[in-house]
C-alpha cells in the first residue's frame, strides 16, 4: 500500500512538471520552426503537396520517414465511375476535370448527363462521339471528331447558354436541355452526380 502511495505521489508531480515544461517550450520555440514543421512542401512539377511524417521508433529499428502526396482526387473519382460502367470515357477522366475547371462547371455534370443520355457513350450514333444527346433531334445528329471535341463543345454550351443564364441545377437545365422530360432526366442526372461523390 505504501509503495502504491509513493508511486502515485511521485507520478502526479512529475506529470504536472512535464506538462508545464511542454507548454513553456511551446511558447519559447520560435514560430518559424513550428510553421516549418507543419507547412507542406509545394512540388510545382507534380501539382501536389508533400507532407513528411517522422515517427519515433525503438533505436534498434532506426528512424522512420514517410512522404504523403496529396493531389486532385476528381480524375480518380471519374475513372472509377467510368470503369464501373465500362465506359470508353475512362481515358478522358483528367480531360473532363480540366474542361470542367476551364468552364467553371461541376466536374460530375458532363459524366452524369452522358450516363443519362447514352449509358456513358455505349449507345450513341455511329462515329458521332456524341454521348450527351447534344444536337440530336430525330434524324438530325450532331457529330464530333473526337470525345475531346464533344466534351469541349458541350461544356462551352452548358456554361454559355445554361449556367450563365441562371440554369444551375439539373432540374433547371432540364427545362431547356430536354423540355419534354417529366422530371426523370433531372432525377437521373442528380442521382449519377451523387454516385460520383
Amino acid at each position: 500500500m505504501r509503495k502504491n502511495l509513493l508511486i502515485f505521489s511521485l507520478w502526479f508531480p512529475a506529470t504536472i512538471i512535464t506538462l508545464i515544461a511542454a507548454i513553456l517550450l511551446l511558447y519559447i520555440m520560435p514560430i518559424s520552426l513550428i510553421e516549418q514543421s507543419v507547412m507542406p512542401n509545394q512540388n510545382q512539377n507534380l501539382g501536389v503537396n508533400e507532407y513528411q511524417l517522422y515517427a519515433a521508433v525503438p533505436e534498434v529499428l532506426g528512424t522512420f520517414i514517410s512522404t504523403i502526396k496529396t493531389g486532385d482526387a476528381r480524375p480518380g473519382i471519374l475513372a472509377k465511375f467510368f470503369e464501373k460502367h465500362k465506359s470508353p470515357l475512362v481515358s478522358h477522366s483528367q480531360f473532363l476535370v480540366e474542361i470542367a475547371d476551364t468552364y467553371n462547371l461541376d466536374f460530375r455534370l458532363l459524366p452524369a448527363i452522358a450516363m443519362q443520355e447514352s449509358n456513358l457513350c455505349k449507345k450513341i450514333p455511329l462515329d458521332s462521339y456524341n454521348c450527351w444527346g447534344f444536337g440530336i433531334y430525330g434524324s438530325k445528329v450532331l457529330k464530333f471528331q473526337s470525345y475531346e471535341k464533344a466534351i469541349e463543345a458541350v461544356a462551352k454550351t452548358l456554361r454559355g447558354k445554361y449556367v450563365d443564364k441562371g440554369l444551375l441545377t439539373p432540374e433547371e437545365i432540364q427545362a431547356k436541355y430536354t423540355p419534354s422530360s417529366n422530371g426523370s432526366w433531372a432525377n437521373a442526372v442528380s442521382h449519377f452526380m451523387e454516385e460520383m461523390k
